[in-house]
């Protein structure tokens, strides 16, 4: 981390209490000549002047600090904790893949909701990977994916989040895919619904990365339901609608265009996730704009969480995380103005 942008985080970190505490103070000070005395006299006036919140809240989300989970560093039963005392964040979004055995454990997801309530830490999702395609041309396997998804809505539930995240796969062209995701989406909102879980879909790649499509899944399924707790998770960076040699390694070779992606799915958005990759010496993220996208999402009229979700390489997590915290802070002040 070079001197300048250690600078940049130390400098927005030191603004951060008074942002949250939504309160600038300015200190004014003035001679007086006292008619009584003809004493000169130092008078000083602080003047409060109260600044409008954040239009959003923070969470942070745990595939932020995967590699750390990951390289056994940090215990996901430690997360909530780091996110409040590292990062000053007490709001968390969890990844089923970093504690996939865990999800009918009573006695983990007990200990991991006493550790966030000691500690004042709210869980707001899960997002949930590898369970079976919600889009599966095969009803049989699309129905044992949708029931592969229960005991994370019952985790979510017991752990007190609003929503699980998932992803809407599948295999053949848009419209077969579409019509068998309305299905897969359709039945798990049916059981989330029963314990008061949304079941949210993010832009995750191929279809799903269109948002004009998931817009016209999620309308629908609602429309069927006449509900509205099938969403949407709009994320910053996953709009690769096709990728290299069909390689998530080899690179995108066809992308949608984010930020009218990002409009289609903030009508249905319960929550956003800010993907993050690099930082300039400025503290912005170099391969978005990100002042636009979160003016996107504040015309929307979103006031939930953002979630923070580094996935870059050259600064460390812990770094990303904070850059990424950094920016979104600054630019919820140039927002509100």
């Amino acid at each position: 981390m070079d001197t300048k942008r250690r600078d940049f985080i130390k400098q927005f970190a030191g603004l951060t209490a008074l942002s949250a505490a939504g309160i600038w103070t300015v200190g004014c000070t003035g001679s007086t000549k006292e008619e009584s005395t003809g004493k000169d006299s130092t008078a000083t006036a602080a003047t409060t002047a109260i600044v409008k919140p954040p239009f959003f809240k923070i969470s942070l989300a745990e595939w932020s600090l995967h590699k750390m989970i990951m390289a056994k560093e940090l215990d996901p039963l430690d997360f909530p904790l780091k996110a409040k005392n590292d990062f000053g964040i007490d709001a968390v979004e969890y990844v089923s893949f970093l504690f996939k055995d865990k999800a009918k454990d009573s006695a983990y997801l007990a200990e991991l909701k006493k550790r966030c309530d000691d500690n004042g830490v709210t869980s707001v999702l899960i997002m949930v990977d590898a369970e079976g395609n919600m889009g599966d041309s095969d009803a049989k396997k699309r129905k044992q994916a949708v029931e592969n998804h229960y005991k994370w809505v019952e985790a979510a539930k017991f752990l007190g989040c609003h929503s699980i995240r998932v992803n809407a796969y599948g295999e053949g062209s848009a419209e077969e895919v579409k019509k068998a995701v309305i299905d897969g989406l359709s039945q798990l909102t049916e059981f989330g619904i029963k314990h008061d879980i949304n079941v949210i879909v993010e832009n995750h790649g191929g279809y799903s990365s269109n948002g004009k499509w998931l817009s016209e899944v999620i309308g629908t399924v609602n429309k069927n339901l006449n509900t509205n707790r099938c969403g949407t998770l709009p994320d910053f960076g996953n709009f690769c609608l096709k990728y290299k040699n069909g390689k998530w390694e080899d690179g995108c070779e066809e992308e949608y265009d984010r930020y009218t992606g990002v409009s289609e799915l903030m009508p249905f958005a319960k929550g956003v996730s800010a993907k993050s990759y690099d930082f300039d010496e400025q503290g912005n993220e170099t391969k978005m704009d990100y002042k636009r996208l979160l003016q996107i999402v504040k015309d929307a009229g979103y006031t939930g969480y953002i979630g923070i979700e580094y996935e870059g390489n050259r600064l460390p997590e812990v770094e990303g995380i904070r850059a990424t915290k950094a920016l979104l802070e600054r630019l919820s002040r140039e927002l509100i103005v």
